[in-house]
């Protein structure tokens, strides 16, 4: 099993960045796939990002693509979500999530998810 913990959100400008962290627990991180989801009020969550165990492969919702990346330090037991460029329709709460899934790549079916970040983007 594996515990996550978000931090990392606040209040930002439209056109402003933030950084999200989501610290794992565990010793087989690297073993991990993660990703990044975010659930705005009234909304479904939807997939933001995600990222291979090694870090080699990333992919992105089309929303997001070229303002956010998502990175991870194996070493660290970290994953991150740099946001750029925010807008206001990037409000949400964001969410890490993992499963297992050594050289995979994935958009859905995490298992573990932490307890989430808010993020709000004043215009």
């Amino acid at each position: 099993q594996v515990q996550l913990v978000e931090s990392g959100g606040g209040l930002v400008q439209a056109g402003g960045s933030l950084r999200l962290s989501c610290a794992a627990s565990g010793r087989t991180f690297s073993s991990y796939a993660m990703g990044w989801f975010r659930q705005a009020p009234g909304k479904e969550r939807e997939f933001v990002a995600a990222i291979s165990s090694s870090g080699t492969m990333t992919t992105y919702a089309d929303s997001v693509k070229g303002r956010f990346t998502i990175s991870r330090d194996n070493a660290k037991n970290t994953v991150y979500l740099q946001m750029n460029s925010l807008k206001p329709e990037d409000t949400a709460e964001y969410y890490c999530a993992a499963r297992m899934g050594v050289g995979g790549i994935y958009t859905r079916g995490y298992d573990y998810w932490g307890q989430g970040t808010q993020v709000t983007v004043s215009s």
